[in-house]
């Protein structure tokens, strides 16, 4: 039986776009206010965007203020989008937006509405009644459903912004700080979707939130609402939120749209300008075309799909060089790593940061400790998505004033995480993490975002702390082999390199 983001995935294919259009048939909006005038409404707008949208999402609100009469409305708009469907060839999924939240007898209710007798192809549903309100919704196999996780209204943050520090799968320890409860449900969501039906509600109008929700989840579907009328930026919705496929989200427009004077031309604007986004992003690799190509790509290597965008980033920012370098240590190296370059490229900076924190997920700790230089705007903008207050070593002790070894506020006891940017031999991590304990801070682990695999982990360890590396240099090498970003001489120059390290 295909599910419904298998059937999904294949109408974006077909259509090549990621805009799903919003059905709102606001009153105001309207000849009259009569269901007969809401259901013309939709109906035209359907006719007109058809060929450029991925899904359509008509608002069960504006059916349900019409009585019975709108209720029937609503149920020839979802058969419209199947009559257009069968015209063009492709069907179009179809997500009501009813935002149904409870349980038991109930929840099967609402399902069999929406599902058998509505025909919807999914659902907007709130998880604040647990898992006991989506189960029911979840029985229909082939259905799919969209969590609530970050709405784009402003009093959002009432509830969703709240620190929680609950321990399930999803979390094993945030620190003192815990994690927001919108991205505790990212998730949850991850772990729950076994049967690949359930995607999350996620707004653009926070592009950050978007960011941190998709690191909770790095496999769903979102569902994106906020685009336009309510401020959110299409491009930088995208650049948070997509996939490493390019696919991943679903914009949907709704008055940008309907308000048109030509709502086709709209559609199919919004829908080009999209792909022209990730085409400039390069979310999928240039040497690649498919999804399919890219996990062939990427066989033989224990480099993930979304680190892979990662590694093409941060040669295209000129954060890896090739060539002939010489070394703090006087060895001369075909390759050269200068993360320093980060700082250049803000949405780069973000990513990097973004890589960092399924990694802290797992660790106890009160701070973030980054080092100087290069890791203090990555531990910077780790504090910013993490919510994790920071501290920093400074290499030399103030000469004036309070005359601090450690900037930042700190209470002995606490336990700092190390941030840095590289592991070579493990010198710089001693010379911090002696000053941090000095200070009365417990250290017992240091993150890094690439390993060189120079000894750093081993030394590390043997003093008894843990080194966590978002990559090391041999996957980041394997994938540019594989995908043919770097030169084969280039590389096996680096390989015999790294053998003599």
């Amino acid at each position: 039986m295909e599910t419904f983001f298998s059937f999904l995935e294949r109408r974006i294919d077909d259509c090549s776009s990621l805009l799903c259009v919003g059905l709102d048939p606001h009153v105001a909006e309207l000849p009259e206010p009569s269901a007969e005038a809401a259901r013309d409404f939709c109906l035209r707008i359907i006719k007109a965007t058809a060929p450029y949208a991925a899904a359509f999402k008509p608002n069960a609100a504006f059916f349900e203020v019409f009585g019975a009469a709108g209720w029937n409305a609503l149920k020839d708009v979802i058969a419209a989008v199947a009559e257009e469907s069968r015209r063009l060839g492709s069907r179009i999924p179809v997500i009501l937006d009813a935002k149904r939240g409870d349980i038991a007898s109930t929840a099967e209710a609402y399902a069999q509405s929406a599902f058998e007798h509505l025909g919807a192809d999914a659902i907007t549903l709130s998880p604040y009644l647990g898992r006991d309100s989506i189960d029911p919704f979840l029985a229909y196999k082939e259905k799919g459903v969209f969590l609530l996780c970050k709405t784009s209204n402003p009093r959002a943050e009432d509830l969703q912004d709240l620190l929680v520090m609950h321990e399930p799968v999803p979390f094993k320890g945030t620190g003192s700080s815990g994690a927001p409860l919108y991205e505790y449900i990212g998730g949850l969501a991850q772990t729950w979707n076994t049967g690949n039906n359930i995607g999350l509600v996620v707004g653009a109008t926070q592009p950050e939130a978007l960011s941190r929700v998709r690191a909770a989840a790095p496999d769903l579907w979102f569902l994106v609402p906020g685009v336009g009328a309510q401020g959110g930026d299409l491009e930088t919705a995208l650049r948070a939120g997509l996939r490493a496929d390019g696919k991943g989200i679903l914009v949907n427009v709704s008055r940008s749209i309907s308000r048109a004077e030509n709502p086709r031309l709209e559609a199919a604007k919004l829908r080009d300008d999209m792909a022209q986004i990730i085409r400039d992003q390069r979310v999928v690799s240039k040497t690649t075309i498919t999804e399919a190509n890219k996990t062939i790509l990427l066989q033989g290597t224990n480099l993930s799909s979304l680190l892979s965008t990662l590694a093409d980033d941060l040669l295209s920012a000129g954060c890896v060089n090739f060539g002939e370098f010489t070394l703090k240590s006087g060895l001369k190296s075909p390759i050269y790593i200068d993360l320093r370059q980060i700082i250049s490229y803000p949405k780069l900076l973000e990513q990097v940061a973004t890589s960092y924190l399924p990694i802290l997920r797992q660790l106890t700790f009160h701070r973030l400790a980054g080092l100087p230089y290069a890791a203090i705007p990555i531990a910077t903008a780790i504090s910013l998505q993490g919510g994790y207050p920071m501290i920093y070593p400074r290499k030399e002790a103030k000469a004036y004033g309070t005359k601090a070894e450690i900037e930042g506020e700190y209470h002995p006891g606490e336990t700092a995480v190390v941030i840095d940017d590289l592991a070579t031999t493990g010198g710089s991590k001693f010379e911090a993490i002696e000053k941090l304990t000095a200070a009365g801070l417990v250290v017992k682990d240091v993150v890094v975002l690439i390993d060189r695999q120079s000894g750093a982990k081993e030394a590390l360890a043997a003093a008894g702390f843990t080194l966590h590396a978002v990559v090391t240099i041999r996957e980041l090498v394997d994938y540019w082999e594989r995908t043919g970003r770097v030169d084969i001489g280039k590389i096996a120059a680096t390989r015999a390199f790294l053998a003599q390290e």
